[in-house]
């Protein structure tokens, strides 16, 4: 069995999560395992309260991010990785730090000791000096792919979902998965 941990934190980028999940669920037989910060679920309330509380249902696991007890916390649980998504700059500084004082970082700590793909959708703008500096720490460890959630237009977009459909699955590939909504180039 397949294994995806998807972190969320208290970046803006609720409905990004949700579709995430959503789309794991539809498109694969992975066993999802969720954990989200207070931050990522006080957001969610601003955000899209009711879509979080449906993309939540859909996972398999939603962990106590207070538990660091939990399964995601042990490198001998085998996952395929992890995504945080969305990734706020509070997160970054954590796992650039090595400060893994909840379920959320522990996992992302696990994920990188354990040389499994950690993909951080990281959300900010504009960012200053110290997120840039933390990113740029982030980005020379192996394993770890920053990946913003970028607006593309090279594949004519219709809507939003086309957009979301983009990064989806250039998330998807991180971790050997195939998302037929995703456009290659040819």
């Amino acid at each position: 069995m397949k294994r995806i941990v998807v972190g969320i934190s208290g970046a803006s980028g609720t409905h990004l999560a949700c579709r995430f999940i959503s789309q794991l669920k539809q498109y694969t037989e992975c066993e999802v395992h969720v954990v989200v910060t207070d931050s990522g679920r006080l957001t969610a309330s601003y955000e899209e309260p009711e879509l979080f509380d449906k993309a939540l249902a859909m996972a398999d696991y939603v962990h106590s991010n207070a538990s660091l007890g939990e399964s995601i916390a042990s490198g001998t649980f085998k996952t395929e990785g992890m995504v945080i998504i969305p990734c706020s700059m509070k997160t970054v500084a954590g796992i650039a730090s090595g400060y893994s004082d909840n379920l959320l970082l522990r996992a992302a700590d696990v994920t990188l000791k354990e040389q499994r793909p950690l993909v951080l959708v990281a959300r900010e703008t504009p960012m200053n000096a110290i997120h840039l500096r933390n990113l740029a720490q982030l980005a020379s460890v192996p394993g770890i792919t920053l990946m913003p959630p970028m607006m593309t237009y090279y594949h004519n977009p219709q809507t939003i979902d086309d957009m979301e459909d983009q990064l989806i699955g250039k998330i998807f590939d991180r971790f050997g998965l195939n998302y037929p909504p995703f456009e290659r180039w040819s």
